[in-house]
């Protein structure tokens, strides 16, 4: 049986990977301090799904230690030969999760951030009583009430929320939200804000590549960059 052979990772991707993440955390320091926050309390989320493994490595051998996958599968594959060698890591699932992949999920991430609908909810605290693991999770709000996006509508998250305390027993830690493309971002980190101080939720994912010095500025406790770190993905 051939062994997997892993791309070495380059010279050029370690120095632009190394750059981009120095230039992120200025920034990140900046909007914090003009929000009157510390630096601190925002944890940078690389997004790596769909980029190359050498670039991903390079974050790691630069120091980063927090991650985003948007598919199981995908990280899955990606994932166990760095954890091996940096086994501080920490991954966030980010993606749409479908019941089917809860108990690889379950096993494998270490923060589930959309948790979107009561069957999911529900599924997961199944999972975790059967691993005899439990994880942090974040509830998705659709803030701009997209049909064809995953998430909990603004309306119906107070419920929600208190379900997936009570009801499921799940630790809510944060809520996170992907804003509209054709809408200023300021309204839906706003309105996910409001939405976690009236129920007692103390963390917010929010904020992308374009957008996440707002977000700070906002209250942003997690941010999910990728292409401002890594590049432009490659298409599938």
């Amino acid at each position: 049986m051939s062994k997997v052979s892993i791309p070495k990772t380059s010279s050029e991707d370690t120095a632009e990977v190394s750059e981009n993440l120095e230039e992120i955390n200025t920034k990140i320091f900046d909007a914090a301090r003009r929000a009157g926050r510390s630096a601190s309390d925002v944890s940078l989320v690389a997004v790596s799904k769909v980029q190359p493994f050498g670039r991903v490595e390079a974050a790691c051998l630069a120091g980063h230690r927090v991650f985003g996958e948007n598919r199981v599968q995908e990280a899955m594959e990606r994932w166990p030969s760095l954890r091996a060698r940096f086994p501080d890591l920490k991954l966030h699932l980010i993606g749409p999760l479908q019941t089917n992949k809860v108990a690889d999920a379950v096993a494998f991430f270490d923060v589930i951030e959309s948790v979107d609908r009561p069957k999911l909810a529900a599924a997961l605290r199944r999972e975790m009583d059967k691993q005899g693991v439990s994880r942090p999770c974040f509830i998705q709000v659709n803030t701009g009430e997209e049909p064809r996006k995953a998430g909990v509508a603004p309306l119906e998250a107070d419920s929600f929320i208190t379900s997936c305390r009570d009801e499921h027993g799940l630790d809510i830690v944060g809520l996170m939200c992907i804003p509209p493309q054709s809408e200023e971002p300021a309204l839906h980190f706003a309105l996910l804000r409001e939405i976690a101080l009236r129920n007692d939720v103390a963390s917010l994912s929010m904020g992308m590549s374009g957008d996440f010095e707002t977000a700070i500025e906002l209250g942003a406790t997690h941010i999910r960059v990728g292409t401002a770190i890594f590049g432009a993905r490659e298409q599938r």
